[in-house]
């Protein structure tokens, strides 16, 4: 499905723009899912607009435990198969998704992070797929730091009030904005159908929407392969939000973290 370039891409830079890759009729099934899901939201969810200001930014996770629609995608939709290619990997655990709302004329922005740090995950084979479902132009869309995913872990933030986590011992990640000129962006267009593929360790965020009439929903969907094994450093972590069973050193194999045939 994918070529060599595509995959020394995301080898090289961390992230990688794959262009019209899943079929319109995903894209369609998600947007009902979407709809679907904000009418439902879970409870890990989180809005991070204040109350009375305009626009919205809203998240909700693991909708594929709870929501039948985000289930068949996980196990019926080339992402599987995707996330196994650019990462040349034998085997792949679903580790889990997450779907993301700014609508039009949204201010908050998705802050500089590494996704992997608030993981209790280790290994190198970690990916997202990100979907996007409506066109979403450069200037709201993710920023990458080309070849970050090569820096060490740095401390995980709270999105909602950027509290850093506890107790974990790493350090601060650099205040990339007020450096940005030093650094190499990677940002596209894209458009339904298209999708970034990004390793787990590399920095990267967004601005707000602009947009005055075209929302910006992505689903997020998290993959794990040959080298990754389960462990739950100190302090504080996000993902799992429930106790898997595992100890670590585990391959992912449980209920919460499926093993899909590629």
């Amino acid at each position: 499905m994918l070529q060599a370039s595509q995959r020394k891409s995301y080898e090289t830079d961390g992230v990688v723009y794959l262009s019209k890759i899943f079929d319109l009729e995903w894209i369609h099934f998600l947007r009902d899912a979407f709809e679907l899901a904000l009418s439902q939201p879970g409870p890990l969810s989180e809005e991070y607009t204040p109350e009375g200001k305009a626009g919205r930014f809203f998240t909700d996770l693991d909708m594929w435990q709870r929501l039948e629609p985000f289930k068949s995608f996980i196990f019926e939709s080339p992402a599987v198969k995707i996330a196994g290619e650019i990462m040349q990997s034998t085997r792949i655990n679903f580790f889990y998704d997450q779907m993301f709302v700014k609508y039009q004329q949204t201010e908050e922005h998705t802050p500089w992070h590494q996704d992997q740090p608030y993981w209790a995950v280790t290994g190198k084979q970690v990916c997202s797929v990100w979907l996007p479902l409506d066109p979403i132009e450069k200037s709201s869309s993710l920023q990458f730091i080309k070849g970050s995913h090569q820096w060490p872990a740095h401390n995980p933030h709270h999105f909602g009030d950027d509290t850093p986590y506890e107790g974990t011992g790493l350090p601060e990640l650099p205040d990339i904005e007020k450096g940005l000129s030093q650094y190499e962006i990677l940002s596209w267009d894209v458009e339904p159908g298209d999708c970034l593929v990004f390793q787990g360790m590399i920095v990267h965020g967004s601005y707000g929407n602009s947009s005055s009439d075209v929302p910006r929903r992505a689903l997020a969907t998290r993959w794990c392969g040959d080298d990754v094994r389960y462990f739950r450093g100190p302090g504080e972590i996000a993902i799992p939000t429930s106790d898997p069973g595992l100890s670590d050193g585990d391959l992912l194999d449980c209920d919460l973290f499926p093993s899909i045939a590629l």
